[in-house]
């Protein structure tokens, strides 16, 4: 699993004219191809009476899966520019909906490349962009007598506490990014003089502003 990729905050919706065509821009952040067809599905049923609901979404943290369609516009001046955007913006599990409903005046060849990145643009720009890490979940468990000094360093390293048990001894729930994993571990066996123990669990991304 990579240890960090970008990836769109929420759902988001943007709206636009060019020459009396109407384009309405939908961005999701997915989890699956299935998902993403599932929401394009949606998507057209709304908008059934539009002329064309063209889509681009990538998938997978490696940005493997890349799909488009131009759904009746000309060969490469929807499907593709929206791919380009997502591709430019380096986000995943994104999938991207523009709408367009025909205004009676031809936009061209380049208009059309245009339109449909802008759209993709102000959809994505709506949505917001987040970065994902890779963490792991540590338990440091730990008696009072040492228990400041773990949390010294928990919060010393900018690292999440995501709760703290107070039973016999002090136990230390830590999200702490994985490339920091080790590094984490060292700094706490120094200041409790190898006092602690330590218990590595499951990985999990979140997002960068949240670790």
């Amino acid at each position: 699993m990579d240890e960090k990729y970008n990836t769109v905050v929420s759902e988001a919706h943007s709206e636009f004219v060019e020459k009396k065509s109407r384009f309405i821009s939908h961005v999701k952040p997915v989890a699956s191809e299935a998902e993403a067809i599932e929401y394009i599905e949606a998507v057209k049923k709304k908008y059934w009476d539009a002329r064309h609901n063209v889509y681009a979404y990538i998938i997978g943290k490696n940005m493997e899966l890349q799909r488009y369609s131009d759904d009746g516009e000309p060969q490469g001046t929807g499907g593709i520019p929206m791919l380009e955007v997502l591709r430019g913006a380096q986000v995943t599990d994104t999938v991207a909906v523009v709408t367009r409903y025909f205004g009676g005046t031809l936009l061209g060849t380049g208009g059309l490349v245009r339109a449909y990145t802008r759209g993709a643009k102000d959809g994505i720009a709506a949505a917001g962009i987040v970065t994902m890490v890779l963490c792991r979940r540590i338990s440091v468990r730990t008696d009072y007598t040492l228990s400041g000094k773990v949390q010294y360093e928990i919060m010393q390293g900018g690292h999440r506490l995501e709760d703290t048990l107070y039973t016999a001894d002090v136990v230390f729930n830590v999200l702490v990014q994985k490339s920091k994993c080790s590094s984490f571990i060292k700094d706490i066996i120094n200041v409790t003089n190898g006092r602690a123990e330590i218990t590595e669990g499951e990985d999990r991304m979140l997002a960068e502003n949240e670790v």
